[in-house]
């Protein structure tokens, strides 16, 4: 899979992504990721990337030109582009695994008050954003979705496992309760049945834990 990143920050893209296993698919040859400065398509001396909104309004937008050359420049057949903004699909674990599917993403990061309407209509395929909530730009959402998306993979995790059983692996349910060593900690202990070596009271107990944590963090999940 290749990554193509379109922001006005590419350190800010890369940063999150030069550490750990992002580093490690990365040189492993699983991914191929590249963040872009959009400055770079600009034509005019003063590498403007952005202009007054048309019919008035707060702040700047970013301007068609340099977003449809970079986009033109970088497309291929099988290319996917995605627009990081808050009036996107909220972005979810299916999300992630539809993406993951994809040979080449193109990530175009909104900025100020986001991007020329005409990039949308012309170039976009899915918009998304992280949450309801508003960013400075979309080069930290580029970032962590691009993770989200490496992780699922095949070779990206340690475990192959590891995707499987996670917090949204099922959709309506966050993920149980883990511990690990010491087993007792300040008296606090691990639960019994997890050293029982019984797997399916193990399990079972898993999955009630799954379905009370997420009543008490997550309820929406479970309607």
């Amino acid at each position: 899979m290749q990554i193509d990143i379109l922001t006005l920050f590419p350190d800010i893209a890369l940063g999150p992504l030069n550490e750990s296993m992002m580093k490690r698919a990365q040189e492993g040859g699983i991914v191929q990721i590249f963040a872009h400065d959009l400055r770079d398509w600009t034509t005019d001396k003063h590498r403007k990337t952005d202009d007054y909104l048309c019919g008035g309004g707060q702040g700047m937008l970013l301007k068609p030109e340099p977003i449809f050359a970079a986009v033109e420049e970088l497309r291929r057949e099988n290319s996917f582009v995605v627009l990081l903004t808050p009036q996107g699909k909220v972005f979810k674990q299916a999300t992630a695994l539809e993406l993951s599917s994809q040979n080449h993403l193109i990530f175009i990061c909104g900025h100020y008050e986001g991007v020329d309407h005409r990039v949308v209509e012309e170039l976009v395929d899915l918009e998304l954003s992280l949450g309801d909530y508003v960013l400075t730009n979309g080069a930290l959402p580029a970032a962590v979705v691009t993770d989200a998306i490496v992780r699922l993979l095949p070779g990206a995790l340690g475990d192959s496992r590891s995707s499987e059983d996670e917090s949204f692996s099922d959709p309506n349910l966050l993920e149980a309760p883990s511990y690990t060593k010491p087993i007792d900690f300040r008296g606090l202990k691990v639960p019994e049945v997890l050293l029982s070596g019984h797997h399916s009271k193990i399990s079972e107990w898993k999955r009630e834990q799954a379905r009370l944590r997420t009543q008490a963090n997550r309820p929406d999940l479970l309607h």
